[in-house]
């Protein structure tokens, strides 16, 4: 079967048709949603710029995880011995020019890191990345231990997630809106430059969020671009939102995995002894 080709006004159109020109987004995608892309991510990137929007990428990286240091095993920390690292000799840090991302994260968020001008977060495993006229003021509060710091500045600058080909199971939002819930976000750790071990906060498993859909349906707004069906919800609101459904039902976000344990410690509240300051 012969795929559709998209183009730069057929997206340009999409963003048009959601009403979020002009604004700042953070876009979680599936370029292979689209069909054929006309110039791959470089399309998307261009176009949304040429609209006026900010872009937010998560720009997610485990290369410089290690293992907690002695006497920093924490109970509930969504982990168990397969999660963590097996080099203990690490020798990198993570500095904000680096480009090193996991696999999993796409193809747009490689593409914003090679794009001249980008900024990346000061966080060694869950960065953000962003690239527009406003990317300065979501990533620059960025720190290990305010790792969602660029959702507070997409929430003032009246931001939207837009999901393109993806589902909520890949929208970090909803680890934000866990913490406004009352959990406690997990701890991971890796180095700084001096080589002393610091501590991260990281959102959790989130192959249960599309659960939360239908609570979440009154702020979404859809259209498609080509075979990609996006979806787009406002910052504002939907924080607030997400996090009373999961106060009221904690067990919403709970993957299909019974055994799942970030799900598991989540629900409990997460982990127990945490640094809460930067």
């Amino acid at each position: 079967m012969k795929q559709s080709v998209v183009s730069a006004a057929q997206i340009q159109q999409g963003i048009r048709a959601l009403g979020l020109s002009r604004r700042p987004l953070c876009v979680h995608s599936s370029l292979r949603s689209f069909g054929w892309l006309q110039n791959g991510a470089a399309t998307v990137i261009e176009t949304l710029l040429g609209e006026g929007c900010t872009i937010m990428v998560p720009s997610f990286t485990s290369h410089f995880d290690v293992p907690a240091p002695a006497g920093r095993r924490l109970d509930r920390n969504g982990e168990d011995d397969a999660d963590l690292p097996a080099n203990t000799q690490i020798p990198n840090f993570y500095t904000t020019d680096s480009t090193l991302l996991d696999d999993d994260m796409g193809v747009l968020p490689r593409a914003i890191l090679a794009t001249p001008g980008r900024w990346r977060g000061q966080h060694p495993h869950d960065s953000f990345s962003a690239i527009g006229p406003l990317a300065a003021e979501l990533i620059r509060d960025q720190r290990p231990l305010r790792v969602y710091a660029p959702f507070e500045a997409l929430a003032r600058f009246d931001g939207w997630v837009v999901l393109m080909g993806v589902g909520l199971n890949r929208m970090t939002l909803i680890h934000y809106a866990e913490q406004r819930a009352g959990r406690e976000l997990f701890r991971r750790w890796s180095r700084d430059r001096r080589g002393e071990i610091i501590e991260s906060q990281v959102g959790g498993c989130s192959e249960g969020f599309e659960r939360l859909r239908g609570a979440l349906a009154p702020l979404e707004r859809i259209t498609m671009v080509g075979e990609s069906h996006w979806r787009a919800y406002p910052v504002v609101g939907f924080v607030d939102l997400a996090a009373r459904t999961i106060r009221e039902n904690p067990t919403i976000t709970h993957c299909d995995d019974e055994y799942c344990q970030r799900c598991n410690d989540a629900i409990l509240g997460g982990p127990l002894g945490v640094d809460t300051f930067d």
